[in-house]
């Protein structure tokens, strides 16, 4: 078991998870810059103990996005380039023969740690993809019929190109179902843009990005967001976008329990993102299309019309149909 796996941690009150979060969104917006309401979002996944997908086109910030979230905490960081030829053992380790000992040993793969990144999870088989399943659900490994547990806290965050692109497999559901969040972070508006190259890019911002938030802290920060308080009428409208989604006409699968579940710990943990110790609303407004939109298989495939996928236009207008709580 590592250490940090290991260790204890201490309660944590509001204003030192405000201030502690504040700094972490400061920390990675010096490398990502104008989008602060992604960075919001990839934070509150990491505190609800959720992965992250980030769907975009190559170039716009992904994988460093992937690498400010990680720097910024002082945790074990492993990155995986995710290829055709790739195998399941590259990712969970795979079992040596031991000349010395005269016995078989694990020789651990790059998912033991604690951020995982997965570069361009779909140019990999579906095979390989499938190897994160048990590690993302559960938080272990099976290797041999032995169960290994993974380091706490485990988050992997996942990059991939639209699946219209050449030389990609999509996700299955099963596996898009693990992911808390699907993000998608855009161009940079003409301004931020402008900086960003003035700067010379954000190599070096990256390259001297210091972590501002210890394991236990991030662990803390973790075991409070179950506090955050969640009303007995905003949990109703939570279950009715829910509902909606297995009742309406343009979708064939609807969000499962799983999807649920993390769509209420997200709005908790959105909720301490912008400094409260209660959801409200427009917390779990925000969060209908990133947590919701993967989830949901429309009866007849779409194409894709501008920033907005059909799943989260449809997500969109599900939210406008049902009735806010006041």
């Amino acid at each position: 078991m590592s250490a940090i796996h290991a260790m204890t941690t201490k309660p944590i009150t509001t204003s030192d998870a405000t201030a502690k979060v504040a700094a972490l969104q400061e920390n990675i917006e010096r490398v990502i810059r104008g989008k602060s309401e992604v960075v919001r979002y990839a934070i509150a996944s990491m505190l609800a103990r959720g992965h992250i997908l980030l769907e975009d086109v190559p170039g716009v910030g992904k994988t460093t996005l992937a690498h400010a979230l990680a720097r910024s905490v002082s945790v074990e960081f492993q990155r995986i380039q995710f290829t055709s030829d790739l195998l399941p053992s590259d990712i969970v380790g795979v079992m040596v023969f031991n000349q010395d000992r005269q016995q078989f040993e694990f020789l651990s793969g790059p998912v033991f740690t604690n951020v995982l990144l997965a570069d361009e999870i779909n140019r990999a088989t579906p095979k390989t993809q499938s190897a994160l399943l048990e590690a993302m659900n559960e938080g272990t490994v099976t290797v041999e019929k032995q169960h290994l547990p993974l380091p706490d806290p485990f988050v992997v965050v996942a990059t991939q190109n639209p699946v219209e692109h050449v030389g990609t497999y999509p996700l299955p559901e099963s596996q898009l179902d693990r992911f808390l969040m699907k993000l998608t972070i855009g161009y940079p508006n003409k301004t931020d843009e402008r900086e960003l190259l003035k700067a010379g890019g954000a190599e070096d911002a990256l390259a001297n990005l210091q972590p501002v938030l210890s394991a236990a802290e991030l662990l803390a920060l973790q075991n409070r967001v179950s506090d955050i308080h969640v009303s007995d009428a905003l949990l109703d409208y939570l279950m009715s976008l829910v509902e909606a989604t297995r009742n309406d006409s343009e979708i064939a699968l609807g969000v499962s329990t799983r999807g649920s579940l993390t769509f209420y710990r997200a709005s908790q943990a959105l909720a301490m993102v912008y400094g409260r110790d209660f959801v409200t609303p427009d917390d779990v407004k925000r969060l209908a299309v990133p947590v919701l939109a993967h989830r949901v298989v429309l009866h007849e495939r779409h194409v894709r019309h501008g920033d907005l996928t059909p799943e989260a236009r449809v997500i969109e207008r599900l939210v406008s149909q049902t009735p806010v709580p006041r």
